[in-house]
């Protein structure tokens, strides 16, 4: 099966350097290409694209709302929306967990080796999360630095929340917040990778998170995990 992605940048030369990754990877077609954030909400919506390869800081709509509008603005006849990869650089984290919040499925750093790149878009294609743990711990602390309730959410929050989860799903979590795959996961917990697919919503829907990435978020926010 061929992923098709629509590629969000405001700087040509960077879209050019995306797409001839992406066009040496017989399973990864580029589908087309947004300059900023509104073209990217139009283009989703009618290339319907299995990816969005989101840059943050555009002119005019940035990649955190047009983000926010392409998830929470899919029609629900047009099929599954696409999945948000946003591109970043470690001086705009300020605008990632933003993001992240938003529904985005993982992150990248803009000079990440072409195979990194090629391995996260199918990584998210997939319905799993961009985790890289190095980036995971900037991100965090970035994140918990931020006044309290500007992340929102309005939701119960701290080890609280982890109440709601069995033992078997806290280590589950665990490794979702690490990283891992669910094949993975599967083998380090003796389960099969459907068991681990269906412990992963399951902790979701009780949590009230939309995707992998905010779970992770969450089990570091709540020290779940050992950042040190």
């Amino acid at each position: 099966m061929t992923v098709s992605v629509l590629l969000v940048d405001d700087q040509e030369m960077v879209r050019a350097a995306l797409r001839a990754v992406l066009d040496r990877r017989e399973d990864l077609t580029v589908a087309g290409e947004a300059a900023e954030g509104d073209q990217a909400v139009r283009e989703a919506l009618r290339l319907r694209p299995d990816v969005v390869v989101m840059d943050v800081r555009m002119p005019g709509v940035n990649g955190v709302e047009a983000t926010r509008r392409i998830l929470a603005g899919w029609p629900p006849d047009a099929g599954p929306p696409p999945r948000v990869l946003v591109l970043t650089t470690f001086d705009l984290d300020e605008y990632v967990h933003a993001a992240l919040r938003a529904g985005a499925s993982g992150f990248l750093l803009k000079n990440s080796p072409a195979e990194e790149f090629a391995r996260a878009v199918r990584v998210v294609a997939a319905g799993e999360a961009m985790l890289a743990p190095s980036v995971t711990r900037r991100l965090i602390g970035v994140f918990t630095a931020l006044p309290a309730g500007a992340a929102g959410a309005g939701r119960p929050s701290g080890r609280g929340r982890l109440d709601l989860l069995t033992a078997r799903e806290l280590d589950v979590l665990l490794l979702v917040a690490r990283g891992h795959s669910n094949q993975r996961i599967a083998a380090e917990l003796g389960l099969t990778q459907a068991n681990v697919k269906s412990r992963v919503n399951r902790i979701l829907v009780r949590l009230g998170l939309e995707n992998r990435v905010q779970a992770a978020l969450l089990a570091h926010e709540s020290g779940l995990v050992d950042d040190a």
